[in-house]
């Protein structure tokens, strides 16, 4: 070996052609080498593993003419990472991958299916990743490739460290693949790159986005300071390479975000020395909280046994920062919903709580008008500018005391109508409702096509309904068949919320057989990401099972339900990292945006009907059929069934699922779609054995768990 090529590989400048690989200088050629295996199989997408001296390169096709470089060290001793190139060039390199999981314990006395949980409030305690790197293996898995390092470890967890390339993009997933034995396990993870606090930094930079959407630039001449964790736009962290280029670490827009009650931005990246048990070390990454909202943190889920993917995105970048977050947002359109021809977007559940605050701030400033403060509410402009067309609110959901300070039920009533209406535009539509949780069981959400009047404890001898002077028609309930009876009688629709969880915990099963679930004003339940498990392939298995269920349950068409997404979130403000706990649904509407004052039947009735696909935006579904007929609609079911689904989607793509019932089982039948590029879009088409059975619908995911799922299309 010359000396030339010894000093390229120690200063990461090793040159890596298109379509070749320049053999790496050792380093370290008396240290301890680790084992490399190549599977016999071809890797998929014009992969390529080459092997020189103490290093592998794994080398493929990152977009159009472009091909990336991962170089991993077989020396034990060197950094893992010895090189991130594009192009041939080095982005990053002379880095080792970093983790912290920090471990505490469930309380199982709802199983695992719980929110209700404070982990943080209990004895815990973080662990550093360990790397023993004594194998590293790389295989095809599906359409992708897999390079798996040995020998992971992380306090109770122990597996492997994965890599895994994907053709056609420059994204590298790096994961944390681990399982425990340990009963009753909640646990958060961080992510990271680091290397030894004593070393030459391989990067000049770190940069991200603040909250007043501009780049800050940290210089690497501050090794020694002590890591902070800043708030950040776009959930992400870039290193700025020494001689060009950039390496965004990305995290999974939905995933990584277990559940909380306010969509905070807790500072989800580090930078600098000694964060947290990375003692020694100088890095950068992304973590999560473990106060969360001080409310409920239940973090994640690791139930014994289960294979836990604790992972990120590596996105190297040719350009600066601001190159590297602008190509990591087109993964998630800018945090923003796609505008699609024939389509609404349609968004649930939030307790924003304008009204009592709206009240609150008149009396306080001793108005009669619009408080100072509230022209514009902040989770206005934040609904716009991610394309929410329809937002139904959930207001009045606080507690007695604070309810009676703001003002009487129907002053409280007629604020968020009047509020609502002057909110609404042609742009939004803002939309009155509340989660009432009254007479059914369960936590529930009422929502109507115009205004409506109504009270929750209806008095003996107090009639249903009554005209009021000024506010015309009042309802009074104080039971399920009076809720049944006001939503037949104004056409509303009621749904549970949050179904099997919460304060739904156990509903809607526990009423299944009454009146009110069984008519055709009861919707169903709706969706959300809740709890986290990240050996779920897919996000929110929870509600898909409730929906599931439900279909088999029913017993006439009037009984069918569906489970339109909702986000459940607090008080929003400029700050707020909505898009990660966001989901929307793309309702089948024509023409322009329902006008508040024309009332929104449109809206109840595409969601009545099944007219609609639920998503977290970044997998869209604009059509589906099976035999033509469309989501809540009938067709005839046989042996050879077309299932027709048109799909778009910017992460790379995962699987499909059609998932079908037959009134006692669920059956799957699951679609490949590995080996999908980013940015693309196609037509599934198959042909599915449906003999026997009542409803199909179809789920399409990821490889970073997002995902959509449609309502589904029921035998004639």
């Amino acid at each position: 070996m010359n000396r030339k090529r010894m000093l390229a590989g120690l200063r990461l400048a090793t040159t890596l052609t298109a379509c070749s690989v320049v053999a790496i200088g050792s380093a370290h050629a008396q240290a301890p080498a680790a084992t490399f295996t190549q599977s016999d199989r071809t890797l998929p997408g014009d992969v390529r593993v080459t092997r020189a001296q103490d290093a592998v390169t794994i080398d493929w096709p990152s977009g159009q003419g472009e091909r990336a470089q991962l170089v991993l060290s077989l020396d034990t001793a060197a950094p893992l990472i010895r090189a991130i190139a594009i192009a041939g060039k080095t982005v990053l390199g002379g880095v080792d991958p970093a983790g912290v999981v920090t471990v505490g314990t469930r309380d199982l006395k709802q199983g695992w299916t719980v929110f209700f949980d404070n982990p943080r409030t209990r004895p815990f305690q973080s662990y550093p990743l360990t790397l023993a790197r004594n194998d590293i293996s790389v295989r095809a898995e599906g359409g992708y490739t897999k390079v798996i390092v040995g020998g992971a470890a992380a306090g109770p967890f122990s597996g492997t460290y994965q890599f895994t390339i994907y053709p056609g993009s420059r994204l590298v997933r790096a994961a944390m693949v681990m399982s425990t034995q340990r009963g009753a396990t909640a646990y958060t993870f961080d992510a990271g790159l680091t290397t030894a606090a004593t070393a030459t930094l391989p990067w000049r930079a770190i940069a991200y986005t603040d909250m007043t959407d501009k780049i800050v630039r940290r210089e690497a001449g501050a090794r020694s300071a002590p890591a902070i964790s800043p708030k950040v736009r776009a959930r992400m962290i870039v290193a700025e390479g020494p001689d060009g280029g950039a390496l965004g670490i990305v995290p999974p827009p939905h995933q990584f975000y277990y559940p909380l009650d306010y969509a905070n931005n807790d500072n989800s990246a580090w930078f600098g020395s000694d964060y947290r048990d990375l003692k020694g070390r100088t890095g950068f990454g992304l973590r999560q909280t473990l106060e969360g909202d001080r409310r409920y943190v239940p973090w994640v889920n690791a139930p014994p046994g289960t294979m836990q993917d604790m992972g990120v995105f590596y996105l190297p970048d040719s350009g600066d920062a601001a190159s590297t977050t602008q190509a990591a947002l087109t993964y998630t359109r800018g945090d923003r919903f796609k505008a699609l021809d024939g389509h609404r977007t349609f968004t649930s559940h939030y307790h924003v709580e304008h009204t009592e605050e709206f009240l609150n701030r008149q009396r306080f400033q001793q108005s009669t008008g619009v408080p100072d403060g509230l022209e514009s509410p902040a989770f206005v402009k934040r609904f716009k500018d991610m394309n929410v067309e329809i937002v139904h609110l959930a207001e009045l959901h606080l507690g007695k005391e604070a309810l009676d300070r703001a003002g009487d039920r129907l002053t409280l009533l007629d604020t968020m109508h009047k509020e609502t209406a002057r909110l609404s535009d042609d742009k939004l539509l803002l939309l009155p409702g509340e989660e009432p949780n009254v007479h059914l069981g369960g936590h529930w959400i009422s929502f109507f096509p115009k205004p409506v009047t109504w009270t929750l404890d209806r008095k003996d001898g107090q009639p249903f309904v009554e005209n009021d002077p000024v506010r015309g028609k009042v309802y009074h309930v104080g039971s399920e068949d009076d809720v049944l009876k006001l939503m037949e009688a104004e056409q509303g629709l009621m749904w549970t919320a949050h179904p099997r969880i919460k304060s739904s915990f156990g509903f809607p099963d526990a009423h299944r057989h009454t009146n009110f679930f069984k008519s055709d004003r009861f919707l169903g339940g709706a969706w959300k990401a809740m709890p986290a498990d990240y050996a779920q392939p897919r996000l929110g298995s929870r509600v898909l099972d409730t929906l599931d269920d439900m279909n088999n349950w029913a017993a006439k068409p009037s009984e069918r339900k569906y489970a339109p997404g909702e986000v459940d979130v607090f008080q929003l403000s400029d700050e707020s990292e909505l898009y990660a706990h966001m989901n929307v649904n793309y309702l089948r509407l024509d023409g322009p945006l329902p006008r508040y004052a024309d009332g929104w039947s449109s809206v109840l009735g595409a969601l009545r009907g099944g007219k609609f696909f639920t998503t977290t935006g970044e997998v869209l579904i604009p059509e589906f059929t099976v035999n033509g007929a469309k989501s809540g609609e009938e067709t005839t079911f046989g042996s050879a069934t077309t299932m027709r689904a048109k799909i778009e989607w910017t992460f790379p793509l995962a699987f499909a699922e059609v998932v079908s019932g037959d009134g006692k089982k669920i059956y799957r039948d699951r679609i490949d779609l590995t080996g999908s590029a980013p940015f693309g879009s196609r037509t599934i088409e198959k042909k599915v054995d449906l003999r026997g059975r009542k409803w199909a619908r179809i789920e399409v995911w990821d490889v970073a768990a997002n995902g959509a799922y449609t309502p589904p299309v029921f035998l004639k």
